[in-house]
């Protein structure tokens, strides 16, 4: 939905800020389209279980089931994986299954191990109690299995505790995603579980180069095409997927055999997330809000998102403007580490890209390869952060305000009457130049 105003809001962290636009700059908003959220989303969850999408129902899958992994989603994704989680445990209670038979693996992916705290957050605390919990080990070969190489030659190695029992299930939500076009399906096993070489090679150069690898684009995207390739090689067969507004409201869910499953989300999706913009912008204020906001590794998604859009927002030389207070600064985990340690090191944008093509880089770095190639043609202004210093480390600028960061657009750009794109929800709102869609 797009709309002109006079004065903006954006998130910034739980809160949101208002400001208005300098003379001489005119603002369109953008946001996704209105769709009614889920009354009940117990209810919802509990009738897509008892209708599954080309599966029989989890509770006759589980019968026969002597260990059951759950693979959920981490507290860097905003799944309610609570709810979801709790559904799937009441079905594998009324199979029969044991407590002491079920696994909970958090699908941290590259970034940090969870604290107690963020379990309990998102599963809820008595699941917490009740259950065996466990973070995934990307970097642990003891608790990874080799599946093999694919055609393309990307090793593909997953989670043992989930390759090893005898039902895979896992949560997740259907997004936008910059790699995988839409998140969700097999996304939560394939990354989440995957071990750091799969993690590596699908993150890598040649992945992240590949014309295929663009936001909301499905067929012909090879990152995608591992994402599936990997989940059915580790055995998963029932999932549970949301999809969910601006606000983290679901508005559908289904639950079923992984691909149909994620397909028929992919369609809700789209009509949710993709509105069509007619030209592209001088500037953009890309909104990102709690939780991705606590670091710069992942509030930067919400201006690689609209750069990677089927054709970039911003056109070449213009700016980006992203709010978010990052008191994490780069972000704690291994990953989000080896990104600032990339940016920080880098004499100019050409130069590490070249380097990074050359060499390749390990998990967490493509974040730098990614904003290297945002940072080659636009200008990124962070506004707010509360480790300043961390924003010039990675080649991007600081602004205490948004005042002061129009004023920067103005200075780079270099023209009076700028035309400026509002995205409060950059992540989840996807714009499409002109009549551009992908499959």
């Amino acid at each position: 939905m797009t709309t002109q105003r006079s004065v903006f809001h954006v998130p910034y962290g739980e809160k949101v800020i208002p400001f208005e636009l300098p003379s001489g700059m005119s603002g369109t908003l953008i946001t996704s389209r209105p769709v009614p959220p889920l009354p009940k989303l117990d209810a919802a969850v509990s009738e897509a279980l008892a209708h599954p999408v080309d599966s029989a129902p989890l509770k006759e899958l589980a019968r026969s089931a002597a260990s059951v992994c759950i693979v959920f989603t981490d507290i860097t994704r905003a799944c309610p994986d609570d709810t979801l989680v709790r559904a799937l445990l009441r079905e594998l209670r009324s199979a029969g299954v044991r407590r002491d038979r079920v696994t909970l693996l958090c699908g941290i992916g590259m970034h940090r191990p969870s604290t107690l705290e963020e379990k309990k957050i998102k599963l809820g605390k008595e699941v917490v109690e009740d259950y065996l919990v466990v973070d995934h080990e990307p970097r642990n070969p003891q608790a990874l299995v080799d599946l093999g190489v694919s055609a393309d030659g990307i090793p593909f190695s997953i989670n043992r505790r989930a390759y090893e029992s005898d039902l895979l299930v896992a949560t997740g939500i259907v997004e936008p995603h910059q790699y995988a076009g839409y998140s969700g399906g097999g996304k939560t096993v394939t990354i989440g579980a995957g071990g750091e070489p799969l993690i590596a090679y699908t993150h890598g150069p040649k992945m992240v180069d590949h014309p295929g690898t663009r936001l909301g684009r499905i067929k012909g995207n090879p990152f995608q095409d591992a994402v599936k390739e990997v989940a059915r090689r580790a055995g998963l067969r029932f999932i549970v997927n949301v999809v969910q507004d601006e606000e983290a409201r679901p508005v559908a869910v289904l639950a079923g055999a992984p691909e149909p499953t994620f397909e028929k989300l992919v369609t809700s999706a789209r009509a949710l997330y993709e509105v069509p913009i007619p030209r592209q912008v001088d500037v953009a204020v890309a909104g990102v809000g709690h939780p991705k906001d606590l670091n710069l590794y992942q509030a930067t998604r919400a201006v690689s998102y609209l750069f990677f859009a089927p054709t970039p927002v911003v056109r070449d030389g213009g700016v980006f403007i992203l709010p978010a207070p990052t008191p994490e600064g780069a972000g704690q985990g291994v990953g989000e580490q080896r990104f600032l340690e990339t940016m920080r090191n880098a004499s100019d944008m050409p130069s590490l890209l070249t380097e990074l093509r050359t060499s390749g880089y390990p998990p967490g770095a493509q974040r730098a390869f990614v904003m290297a190639k945002v940072l080659e043609k636009t200008q990124v202004i962070v506004v707010g952060s509360e480790t300043p210093e961390v924003v010039r480390q990675l080649k991007m600028i600081p602004a205490a305000t948004m005042e002061q960061a129009f004023q920067m657009a103005k200075d780079r750009v270099g023209v009076k009457d700028l035309e400026v794109l509002v995205v409060p929800h950059a992540l989840l709102t996807l714009p499409i130049v002109g009549d551009q869609k992908d499959g």
